[in-house]
């Protein structure tokens, strides 16, 4: 039944871009900036004296914009926290709840607490994809009974909270285990790969690039943005370039007689790297035309 739900918003999005709930005059603007989704934030950047303000402006915003060109989600306060109550509150009065793509649940830890949470916001909207963000030791403990959630869509790494929570550097030896672990958490729930939290540099798009390659590299499948201009350098990270397309094609050409064991610019190529070959050219085909011939 869940992979059922997630086939009918296939592709999924690689670029999702934070804009704070109290910013209206932002939303919009994020949405044409070329995100896969946008995130309508009323947790972290928003002051809690604004909430109220950003509760509202989010209402205002998805009441009055019927069609947008990218997905829209929603990042609640944390179901811990005394906010969440109000938010499902608020939730529960919005019209037109199919404008809503999915929610974003940050510092997820007790999946106990997160399943009836999941339960409720499918029965408010059917086709929600309910996102579980990890970003604190006890969500990584539990991480393998969160991505069993029935209804949960995918998790995310909120690397710059989990760092606060455990006291660490944030280099990538320090959120190594938890990213493999995030990563094969969602391969065991059959979750679609996860999203990999936030590159705080703005400006530094080589920064950018560097961190999307490393996350796609264990083996995430998107990531969180908090500029715009950060959004083209991600989708190029995770998408195949033009170098991968074309050796995937000549593997594909080569296995065109029925063997699984060939030879491809003098390495021999079997049965995972011919299945390998053919999920580049199968995303290079979902995700057009996103795929560029300069990818980098």
């Amino acid at each position: 039944m869940q992979s059922d739900r997630l086939s009918r918003k296939a592709p999924l999005a690689i670029s999702y871009l934070f804009v704070p709930g109290n910013r209206p005059e932002r939303f919009s603007k994020a949405c044409e900036a070329g995100p896969d989704a946008i995130i309508l934030d009323l947790e972290d950047a928003v002051h809690p004296d604004s909430k109220a303000v950003a509760r509202a402006a989010i209402q205002t915003w998805q009441e009055s914009t019927p069609n947008v060109a990218c997905e829209r989600y929603i990042r609640l306060n944390s179901v811990s926290s005394t906010l969440f109550s109000q938010d499902l509150g608020w939730l529960s009065d919005l019209r037109h709840p199919e404008r809503c793509n999915g929610i974003f649940l940050p510092k997820a830890e007790c999946p106990e607490a997160l399943t009836p949470v999941v339960e409720r916001l499918l029965a408010w909207q059917p086709q929600l994809t309910i996102v579980a963000i990890i970003e604190t030791a006890k969500g990584l403990q539990h991480v393998e009974s969160i991505a069993a959630i029935p209804g949960l869509a995918r998790l995310a790494f909120g690397s710059l909270d989990f760092s606060l929570d455990i006291n660490c550097s944030q280099v990538p030896e320090a959120f190594l285990f938890a990213r493999n672990r995030i990563v094969l958490a969602s391969r065991t729930a059959d979750l679609p790969s996860p999203i990999d939290g936030v590159t705080p540099a703005i400006s530094d798009l080589a920064v950018v690039a560097r961190d999307s390659h490393y996350a796609r590299s264990l083996g995430f499948g998107a990531k969180l943005c908090i500029h715009p201009g950060q959004l083209t350098t991600v989708q190029r990270a995770f998408l195949p370039d033009s170098r991968q397309l074309a050796w995937a094609d000549r593997v594909m050409r080569a296995v065109a007689t029925g063997s699984h064991a060939v030879q491809v610019d003098g390495e021999m190529v079997d049965l995972p790297l011919i299945e390998h070959a053919q999920r580049l050219l199968d995303v290079a085909r979902q995700y057009a035309p996103a795929v560029r011939a300069d990818a980098c």
